[in-house]
């Protein structure tokens, strides 16, 4: 009798792991600032409460003003499926006018390899720092060029941060051939059965010394 209850604990264990998969997004945040200041993308930038947030799949992102120059066509035009959150009025907004600029933050994390060799397209100002490396230093503001960068720290997987200013009008551009990767985030499915495994397995535990 002792084998089977131990055998159902790993399984519910196992279910667990399986029905509850967990997933990973890059989560972004977009901020109307002026434009003095959008013209200065650098990390730790002071800002209020984001216009947009928004979420995107792991990979290369590939964000462009060819569909539209408004916050919300820009952010929506990275490939994959985007979980993109602002007021209409926000989202319709230009991302430079009169009225001043905007600031896009990115976070998640990174695989990357000492000498490692990757690329960083955007228009206007941008800082991609990984781990403690600052590896991308062109806050200012640029027409659209594409940054080659050599990556000189050390291998392994880092939390990355990349600040991205739009000024100074039309076209809006950022990508990178980098594989960035969101935070991993157990689903509640997972969760649950895993506090059920584990009590499970007390109870197991207690029965078998009996």
């Amino acid at each position: 009798m002792r084998k089977p209850l131990f055998a159902t604990v790993l399984s519910i264990c196992a279910f667990g792991v399986m029905v509850g998969a967990a997933h990973a997004t890059i989560i972004g945040a977009a901020y109307f600032v002026s434009e003095a200041e959008s013209q200065n993308a650098v990390i730790g930038f002071a800002h209020g409460a984001p216009n947009a947030t928004f979420s995107l799949p792991n990979g290369p992102i590939s964000f462009t003003s060819a569909g539209g120059y408004s916050l919300g066509a820009f952010l929506a035009s990275s490939p994959g499926e985007i979980t993109l959150t602002g007021t209409a009025a926000d989202l319709a907004q230009a991302l430079d006018s009169v009225a001043g600029g905007t600031m896009i933050e990115l976070t998640g994390s990174v695989s990357v390899i000492n000498g490692q060799t990757f690329t960083v397209q955007h228009d206007d100002g941008l800082q991609l720092r990984i781990g403690g490396l600052l590896v991308v230093d062109v806050p200012g503001p640029t027409a659209p060029v594409i940054t080659t960068v050599t990556y000189t720290g050390p291998t392994g997987t880092f939390a990355f941060d990349l600040v991205y200013g739009e000024c100074c009008g039309p076209p809006a551009v950022i990508a990178t051939s980098l594989p960035l990767v969101g935070t991993t985030v157990p689903e509640p499915a997972t969760l649950a059965l895993l506090s059920a495994a584990v009590i499970g397995f007390g109870v197991a535990r207690r029965r078998w010394r009996s």
